[in-house]
């Protein structure tokens, strides 16, 4: 038989267990009853050994005087004695099967809790890690989507749901990049809207030629672009962020970070990476028609006409807004110009080129953070890093699309260096204002359009950050301007259906109305 006091002894062990052990058992929702069932079992085995020592016989001490003439009758009772008072009765039998029982279920369901627990956390985490040289980073991605319009879709970041990103400076066996989930796929499939994929550097060797020098498409100061063809198909931009220096490993963070929550169809989309001990590179959806910057600074690229560049501005403006006012927190782009504006095959713009963006407040204990970033001819004079910040340098933006002149020029006449400088009095002038136009826009616009544009223009390139605009005040601004383009087109199309007769006649009230337009 089982004495109380071995019962005794392991309930109190594991009472003393628990209550110094709490890291163990913490995280778990049924401890207290597990506890609450270990103090119901202490007190069954305390009471009985109480009430057996409370009816024990006054003369059984053990320090007793025997008579040597009866050892072997003393020595019988007390092993009966013994054997009598350390046993368990039957309803003690009972109270403690039923309480060990009970403690093997809490236990058994505390087990299968905290398995689940863990399996959960192991399938979460091995979906979106992967490895690099420096540590490891978190970023934080949700997957509730918010849509607005069907055009922009913004994965805000959650403290509950975290996607840790780790990297390590070992290669990975499937070919030395990002190890994750789906490293080493062999089976290509076709890129979905939205999934930022792994590649492994192997991929982008075979897409790109070996990195082809006939495949560069852009070079700047973070690294070069090459156009490749993916396994599934897929015609990509390819960009190998420079290895030197900490600026290229903070760029290729942030921008992997911030594409990966931010979706809208004015964002250039991030279609997936490659990491491994030396590279990085960034694989974005192929534009065709190149920057803006070439269209409007290269001689070999085609003028843009004006109902073109008014889509852009407004495409531009779209872009901002939603960075500015739809992602939380707010995304400041920091290096918005027209190298980082990119255009599809139908000319429509796209914003790229997140390496220097800023997320959350514009504030840092207190003050307003003056490191400001980006390419001389686009920083605000006021050196404060804020979403105004970005609406000077769309000003300047649209400036070039009005004249067709560079930020900085120091071939120009003296005063004319700035284009900001040279441009500011003339926009608020009327007569002035038509004499700034790019030559190739001639006679391809209104004046009544010009002086809005301009308006507009003139009110985000102000030196002091509070009278500048909204992007959504900018946006509202524009596009009445295009739905006017939408009308005229339609108009002209028409016109090329009627007799010729009535289109003369047509065209000469139309110069009637122009030249009152003009005189207004």
């Amino acid at each position: 038989m089982i004495s109380y006091s071995h019962y005794y002894n392991i309930i109190f062990f594991l009472l003393f267990y628990t209550s110094h052990s709490p890291p163990l058992f913490q995280n778990c929702p049924h401890f207290l009853s597990f506890q609450t069932v270990l103090f119901f079992l202490f007190f069954s085995c305390t009471v009985p050994m109480e009430s057996a020592a409370a009816t024990r016989p006054l003369g059984s001490s053990n320090h007793t005087f025997r008579n040597p003439h009866n050892n072997s009758h003393s020595a019988a009772s007390s092993s009966s004695s013994r054997h009598h008072h350390g046993s368990l009765s039957p309803t003690s039998v009972l109270v403690i099967a039923v309480s060990a029982i009970s403690v093997v279920v809490v236990l058994l369901v505390v087990v299968a809790i905290v398995l689940l627990r863990k399996l959960r956390a192991d399938h979460v985490s091995r979906a979106a890690s992967f490895k690099e040289s420096n540590g490891s980073i978190s970023s934080s991605i949700n997957h509730v989507v918010v849509h607005r319009n069907g055009s922009h879709r913004f994965v805000p970041r959650s403290s509950s749901t975290a996607t840790t990103i780790n990297f390590n400076s070992s290669p990975d066996v499937g070919g030395g990049c990002l190890s994750t989930s789906n490293m080493g796929h062999k089976t290509p499939t076709r890129h979905r809207r939205g999934v930022v994929q792994v590649f492994t550097y192997r991929e982008l060797e075979t897409a790109t030629g070996n990195f082809n020098a006939g495949n560069v498409i852009g070079n700047g100061g973070y690294g070069v672009v090459y156009r490749g063809i993916l396994s599934d198909g897929t015609v990509a931009a390819i960009k190998m962020l420079h290895r030197e220096g900490k600026h290229s490993e903070r760029a290729f963070r942030i921008e992997v970070d911030l594409l990966s929550r931010l979706h809208s169809t004015y964002l250039v989309e991030l279609l997936g990476y490659c990491a491994d001990q030396h590279h990085r590179l960034l694989i974005f959806e192929f534009m065709p028609n190149g920057t803006l910057q070439q269209h409007l600074h290269h001689k070999q690229y085609q003028p843009l006409n004006w109902g073109t560049r008014l889509r852009i501005a407004l495409d531009c403006a779209r872009a901002l807004e939603f960075l500015h006012e739809h992602a939380v927190p707010a995304v400041i782009h920091r290096d918005f110009k027209c190298s980082n504006i990119l255009l599809d095959h139908n000319f429509r713009a796209k914003v790229s080129d997140f390496g220097l963006a800023k997320t959350g407040s514009d504030k840092i204990n207190g003050q307003i953070s003056t490191r400001v970033l980006g390419t001389t001819g686009y920083l605000a004079p006021d050196g404060k890093l804020t979403t105004k910040s970005d609406v000077y340098s769309y000003g300047v933006v649209l400036l070039q699309l009005l004249t067709g002149r560079i930020p900085v020029d120091i071939k120009r006449p003296p005063g004319e260096h700035v284009l900001v400088s040279w441009a500011l009095p003339r926009l608020t002038n009327r007569e002035q204002v038509a004499g700034m136009v790019d030559p190739a826009l001639e006679g391809q616009y209104s004046k009544k359009d010009l002086v809005q544009v301009a308006a507009i223009a003139a009110m985000c390139v102000q030196p002091e950050a509070d009278y500048r605009p909204l992007m959504t005040d900018v946006v509202q601004s524009l596009i009445p301007l295009v739905k006017n383009l939408s009308s005229v087109s339609s108009s002209a199309r028409f016109q090329n259906q009627i007799s010729p007769r009535e289109g003369s006649m047509m065209s000469k009230k139309n110069d009637v109305s122009h030249r009152a337009l003009f005189l207004c």
